[in-house]
């Protein structure tokens, strides 16, 4: 498989924007709540294939994942739900073989790129796709899924930005509901207040995140590359301890909009798929008798 360079390159652009790694995470898409995302406005979707619809080098939809997956189809509809993949439609697919049957067996469109996620050029071939709908779908109408925080989350915090609005300073008996900010309408409702209040009312800044929600699935349906997800995941908690919990105030990360009423509790959490543990785990739960 060719080096992925852009993937390579991310530590780099960590040094600059830490933030970039840090997604809202859920088990697997059972918990995305289609519906209440289509109320707060958005519309489309980007998935990544493996491990996060199908299992690795596969192309069928994993089965238990078939309902959610109906149900995201059918609420943002079957062209506004993308596969993007670093293999099927990517350069390693000769002649989109791969990506005509991953198009067949899950019935979605699947992006065709000629550079790796998460590579600025991946991501325009994704506004180009969605801009070339009846009805475009802009970046903040987006959510971005998938299993991995090197390519499939920092694609979608690269298409991200933050943007001030200014609203009337809250009461010390007030307390503002960050969740008011979450959606595609946070920005409006910002500016309506803005406009709405007298001259003499105290005004406040704050920072609205602009763009697609990250989400990354954590339920890996056959293990693959262990190494590189434990660095991931060390690397992500490094930055939410030592950088995003020192933010405060309306100045604070990308992770400060929260999105709680978007994800579902899973019906039957037991049934989803862990990581078998290494050898070193298993010997000392042995040695301690668990």
């Amino acid at each position: 498989m060719p080096f992925n360079i852009p993937g390579a390159l991310v530590p780099f652009h960590l040094l600059i924007n830490p933030r970039l790694i840090m997604p809202q995470m859920i088990q697997d898409i059972r918990q995305l709540d289609f519906p209440e995302l289509r109320r707060a406005g958005y519309r489309g979707a980007v998935f990544d294939k493996d491990n996060c619809l199908t299992r690795p080098h596969r192309d069928t939809l994993v089965p238990d994942l078939e309902d959610a997956w109906d149900e995201c189809r059918r609420i943002f509809g079957p062209q506004n739900v993308l596969v993007v993949s670093n293999s099927a439609g990517s350069q390693l697919d000769a002649g989109e073989i791969q990506a005509e049957s991953v198009s067949h067996h899950l019935s979605a469109p699947v992006l065709r790129h000629p550079s790796f996620k998460p590579s600025y050029s991946c991501i325009s071939s994704i506004r180009a796709y969605f801009a070339s709908l009846s009805q475009p779908v802009h970046d903040e109408e987006l959510i971005v899924v998938g299993d991995r925080i090197f390519t499939d989350t920092v694609l979608a915090n690269r298409m991200a930005h933050h943007e001030h609005v200014f609203r009337p300073a809250p009461a010390p008996s007030e307390t503002i509901e960050r969740d008011q900010m979450s959606s595609i309408d946070g920005l409006s409702k910002g500016l309506d207040a803005f406009t709405h209040s007298s001259a003499t009312t105290p005004l406040s800044s704050a920072r609205v995140r602009v763009g697609p929600i990250a989400i990354l699935t954590t339920a890996v349906w056959e293990r693959d590359s262990p190494v590189l997800r434990r660095l991931e995941m060390q690397l992500m908690k490094g930055v939410e301890r030592w950088v995003v919990g020192e933010g405060q105030g309306p100045a604070q990360d990308w992770t400060d909009v929260r999105y709680g009423s978007f994800f579902r509790e899973l019906a039957m959490p037991e049934v989803l798929r862990r990581e078998k543990p290494g050898l070193v785990k298993r010997l000392r739960r042995r040695w301690q008798g668990d």
